[in-house]
């Protein structure tokens, strides 16, 4: 055998350990499937995780709204107490409960011009905030 059979032996034995294309579309899909369900995993344990620490969240944000509720209690029964010497017991009441109900009417204004001004904006596909 001359150089030139070796050499062409030699190519053609290269070729055939070569993957063809379609081993590497094999291999490909291969690939993704393992990829997908890694991200499939990935996605259910991060799911799991939330699920769990949501409930704590919830508990913790009740027992905040709760104290912060008994605060504002505490607030006004003071607001009251302090008021009592200089107007009377029941003159120092109505004033804490007349300015608590002034303060809701205020709130309860402005919510209802904000959502008014939502509603108007959201209808209104032209206008900008």
């Amino acid at each position: 055998m001359d150089a030139d059979t070796e050499s062409f032996a030699d190519e053609a034995e290269v070729l055939r350990e070569r993957p063809t294309l379609e081993d590497d579309v094999r291999q490909l899909i291969g690939d993704a499937r393992a990829w997908a369900e890694a991200q499939l995993a990935w996605q259910k344990a991060r799911a799991s995780f939330a699920g769990k620490q949501i409930g704590v969240v919830a508990l913790l944000g009740l027992l905040a709204l709760a104290l912060a509720f008994f605060a504002l209690m505490a607030l006004v029964f003071g607001l009251v107490l302090a008021l009592a010497p200089l107007l009377g017991a029941w003159r120092a009441t109505a004033a804490v409960t007349g300015g608590l109900l002034l303060a809701a009417g205020l709130a309860a204004l402005l919510a209802a011009l904000r959502a008014k001004r939502m509603v108007r904006l959201i209808a209104d596909k032209q206008a900008e905030p």
